[in-house]
């Protein structure tokens, strides 16, 4: 195939990872700057529901679905030796994302319906391609992601239909229950993630494996997690809930204690998973804190978990799984370097006013979300010639 032309469309459906990870970085950049930016904080066609909620959904389900949509389908495949998704369904699959973003991007809420219907069919398909899998390989390893991917699911139309009846405290619980199932998720993919990254950093040759993960920490964070949901769900009071959130920050945060191998530690490879464990910890644990009675809103922690462990986890996804389907090697490259340091660099600019540090000139969080926006654009300038090369798609 190499001895002929191969158009664009061609190479970005051969992986999933191809054409939803820049998709995801385009989204992650480009929505939050038109709302803070462009928008001033507000969405033009938003009536019923407050503009904060309309972000924190494409957020959740947008940009980070992409993120998921890109991993799933590249990352099974290997982990089952099965075929993966190509072409004509992977672009169907953009399609369905890719509509229910209007929505998002415009707050239009006669559209909710529409959106709800169209985020439904692309998680449902992610859904059944792994029930799919497992049963033709006889196999447990993708049950967990399966049974968190259907809870995602069940809390996307359960918001959108908070916002089509304007339940604005519906949408906020889900909103929350949405924040706690991404970090299930990030816990299992990092669990995935770690090992063999590590293993591959110290020893590149791959001749053995001299890192063997402590099996008590695999499913700790996404447990507690889930019993954090379950509280939330459950209604209990804010300082009995605080507890439960506490408890999976800690999880995650003693989860990066097993970047500890080494001078090795301070490779990029294993400090950005790392990092998001920590961050995602932290959030967690400071909206907790916020329930017991510390002085700062739970935005803040939410901010932490979603800009910081979940958009720092998704960059090193990004990076590291990039260059490895693409048969290329570590270590990651300058540009993938700045790109992480600049998206810290936009996380604490976000949570310089809510911690009285400072409040950047302009629009409000503009600065912020500029910021964190151009690490995402670093990143599509370093892989893009990659990703879309037709000489780098393996054999």
């Amino acid at each position: 195939m190499r001895n002929y032309p191969m158009s664009l469309h061609r190479v970005l459906g051969d992986e999933g990872f191809r054409l939803f990870f820049p998709l995801a970085a385009l989204h992650l950049a480009l929505w939050p700057v038109l709302w803070t930016t462009v928008h001033g904080g507000d969405l033009p066609l938003a009536r019923a529901m407050p503009a904060g909620l309309w972000h924190a959904q494409e957020m959740l389900i947008g940009g980070f679905g992409a993120a998921l949509l890109g991993f799933i389908t590249t990352a099974v495949p290997e982990w089952t030796d099965t075929r993966p998704v190509r072409h004509t369904r992977l672009f169907v699959l953009a399609g369905l994302w890719g509509g229910a973003r209007i929505a998002g991007l415009l707050g239009a809420d006669a559209l909710t319906p529409v959106a709800a219907l169209l985020d439904a069919a692309w998680l449902t398909a992610l859904l059944v391609h792994l029930l799919a899998v497992s049963c033709y390989r006889r196999t447990t390893r993708l049950l967990a992601f399966a049974g968190w991917i259907a809870a995602l699911l069940t809390a996307a139309l359960i918001i959108r239909y908070a916002f089509w009846t304007s339940d604005a405290a519906l949408a906020q619980t889900m909103t929350r229950v949405g924040t706690l199932l991404w970090c299930g998720i990030l816990g299992l993919a990092l669990a995935r993630i770690t090992v063999p990254v590590t293993n591959l950093v110290l020893d590149p040759s791959e001749q053995n494996s001299p890192y063997r993960p402590h099996p008590g920490r695999l499913n700790l964070g996404p447990g507690l997690a889930a019993v954090a949901i379950a509280g939330e769900l459950s209604a209990l009071s804010p300082a009995v809930s605080g507890f439960l959130w506490v408890a999976a920050g800690a999880a995650f945060m003693d989860r990066a204690s097993e970047a500890f191998v080494g001078r090795e530690m301070l490779r990029a490879e294993i400090l950005s998973p790392a990092g998001s464990s920590i961050l995602a910890g932290a959030g967690l644990m400071l909206i907790g804190a916020a329930r017991l009675g510390l002085p700062f809103p739970e935005a803040t922690g939410l901010h932490v978990i979603t800009m910081g462990g979940l958009g720092l986890g998704v960059m090193a996804v990004f990076s590291i799984a990039g260059l490895m389907h693409a048969d290329r090697t570590l270590p990651l490259g300058r540009l993938a370097k700045t790109a992480m340091a600049v998206l810290l660099i936009g996380l604490m600019l976000r949570l310089a006013p809510d911690l009285g540090w400072l409040t950047p000139p302009g629009p409000a969080h503009g600065l912020a979300s500029l910021i964190w926006a151009s690490a995402f654009l670093i990143w599509l300038k370093a892989y893009w010639p990659l990703l879309s090369d037709p000489a780098s798609i393996g054999s």
